[in-house]
């Protein structure tokens, strides 16, 4: 039963020692003496672990004060919130797991940034993706999708080589977890960012047995290749270059404000920055802060000017920004506290190459462009293609071979030089496609020895799914063209929208077409026109064409009954 499981947010420390005095030395002492926090020693674990419970009090809810001169009745009504934290090590790692406040005795320096995403990318079903943060290097943004029902990765759009996804939500696959022994069969949910927030085994056998299985996911499998995406954009590493950067920013911060700093909530902390609504900025200043109703970026980079060269960034590693419910903000009203640092965004460049820091961590420009590129063209080439197309003779026409396509398959339909108005200028006429699938799949025939050819087919793709999804025109003059040119036999809903296009390309000269056989500029074109077209709902496939030798003939034309009707 369900009950022998509890939702927690379980955290991965870095450098934290696997012994109890260790893991009490790397938490905020002062903050547990102020708090009044009580530690425990837990023996049935049977592992080195720190449990620390604390209650946060306040006599009075924030609210009845005001709420007393609003209303001209004096209410009084306490509130009184908790917090624990259980820190343990498993087979060498540190873990921490927090309830209700819990969250906040954790220090955020110690905190895996990429656990959670670590794992989610690994165990998620990216067809079941239910949401997603994620941040656009350069741009002081962050987007959320929230898909309840789950969603296949391609329609939250967080694809995109300059796009840092910062966490995932979604349903796990088939996991052997102590939650799934008691689910019959019902998928589990899990939420992976800097922390994992899923359901773990109460018992501690059980406990430590989700733990494990979870490191071992981590550091074995490898990611849903449709999700491997996430990985390819990490933070600068090498020491050096880490060294110029944060000299450079230092020098910056040292200069009036220009508008090159900009201000983004830190990734971790979206749900306390719509809760907020006092700030306490602290920075070089340990006797005294700045309340203020939102985040004052004037004031943190007047305070950092203020610090000497060389400690200027360290001012801003060190100071806090603490986002509160109430102005008076006690303990029980905090929401979370931030370093200072975490909410700046600016850009950097070092030569030619550009940088950008984000939540406190320097991330370069372009760095997984081409992985990510090359990834994105990967994916496009089943293993083993769902059509197989027929050689393409030499000497024959277009239009001939895709008549001849169509003739010897049941069922095709071709729709080459079958135009229909571009609503944008009705003079013009657009091709939908070249062949039509009895399931409704649009087929793209090109013949190609450079990269115009396959350009010009890479943006008929697009121009199709788009004008079939927003123009009611070209719907019904494409469904209707449909009907007639197969007799009546051939019947697609009037509401009609692709759900698939067949890319299918012959590359003249080259025997096989492969990722790697397609031209440079053609690999960043039908990439971009991939993710394009996933954002709308429509899968990509690329198949080769066959180079055959001379035609021997020109076969006749003639149109094919067409026994099954497309319902969707």
């Amino acid at each position: 039963m369900a009950s022998n499981t509890a939702v927690r947010t379980v955290y991965r420390l870095s450098g934290v020692a696997p012994t109890t005095d260790a893991m009490l030395d790397a938490l905020d002492l002062e903050l547990l003496d102020r708090l009044g926090a009580d530690p425990h020693l837990p023996d049935a674990l049977g592992v080195p672990a720190v449990y620390l419970t604390c209650g946060m009090e306040r006599t009075e809810a924030p609210w009845c004060a005001p709420m007393s001169r609003t209303t001209g009745i004096t209410v009084s009504e306490s509130v009184r919130r908790t917090a624990a934290v259980l820190l343990l090590a498993v087979d060498g790692t540190v873990y921490a797991i927090g309830c209700d406040q819990g969250y906040r005795l954790i220090p955020e320096h110690l905190k895996d940034k990429r656990f959670g995403l670590s794992f989610a990318i690994r165990q998620m079903d990216p067809n079941m993706i239910r949401g997603a943060v994620s941040r656009s290097l350069g741009q002081a943004r962050t987007d959320i999708s929230l898909v309840p029902g789950g969603a296949p990765v391609p329609l939250l759009g967080i694809r995109d080589h300059s796009r840092i996804v910062r966490s995932l939500g979604g349903y796990l696959d088939d996991l052997p977890l102590t939650r799934s022994r008691y689910t019959r069969g019902r998928a589990v949910s899990a939420q992976g960012g800097s922390g994992l927030r899923v359901a773990l085994g109460i018992e501690p056998e059980a406990l430590l047995s989700d733990l494990r299985t979870i490191a071992r996911i981590c550091r074995e499998d490898i990611p849903h290749h449709e999700l491997e995406f996430v990985d390819h954009i990490v933070p600068v590493s090498d020491p050096m270059t880490l060294d110029a950067l944060d000299q450079a920013l230092d020098e910056c911060l040292g200069r009036p404000a220009d508008g090159r700093i900009s201000v983004c909530v830190p990734s971790e902390h979206h749900a306390a920055y719509t809760e907020a609504s006092t700030y306490l900025t602290q920075i070089n200043s340990p006797n005294g802060s700045l309340r203020s109703d939102d985040f004052d970026l004037a004031y943190v980079l007047t305070r950092a000017r203020l610090a000497q060269p060389g400690r200027r960034l360290k001012a801003l590693r060190e100071g806090t920004v603490t986002l509160a419910r109430d102005r008076r903000a006690g303990a029980v009203d905090t929401l979370a506290v931030t370093s200072a640092l975490s909410w700046l965004e600016t850009g950097i460049s070092l030569g030619s190459r550009r940088f950008f820091l984000m939540d406190g961590e320097w991330y370069e420009a372009g760095s997984a462009y081409v992985e990510e590129c090359q990834a994105a063209v990967r994916v496009l080439f089943a293993p083993s293609p769902s059509v197989s197309l027929p050689p393409w003779m030499d000497g024959e026409s277009e239009n001939a071979y895709n008549n001849r396509v169509a003739d010897d398959r049941p069922g095709w339909l071709c729709l080459d030089t079958k135009n229909v108005a571009n609503p944008l200028r009705p003079r013009d006429q657009v091709e939908i496609c070249d062949l039509l699938m009895p399931d409704g799949t649009l087929v793209l025939v090109k013949r190609a020895s450079g990269s115009g050819p396959l350009s010009h087919l890479f943006n008929q793709a697009r121009v199709a799914v788009e004008l079939l999804q927003e123009s009611a025109q070209v719907r019904t003059e494409f469904t209707s063209k449909v009907a007639r040119l197969s007799g009546g036999e051939y019947v697609l809903p009037e509401d009609f929208t692709p759900k698939r296009i067949i890319l299918a390309v012959l590359l003249k000269n080259r025997e096989n077409l492969t990722p790697d056989s397609v031209f440079g500029f053609s690999q960043i074109t039908i990439a971009q026109t991939a993710k394009a077209l996933a954002a709308r709902g429509v899968t990509v496939e690329v198949v080769g064409i066959p180079e055959g030798g001379t035609a021997a003939l020109t076969l006749p034309l003639r149109h094919v009954g067409i026994g099954a009707a497309v319902t969707g």
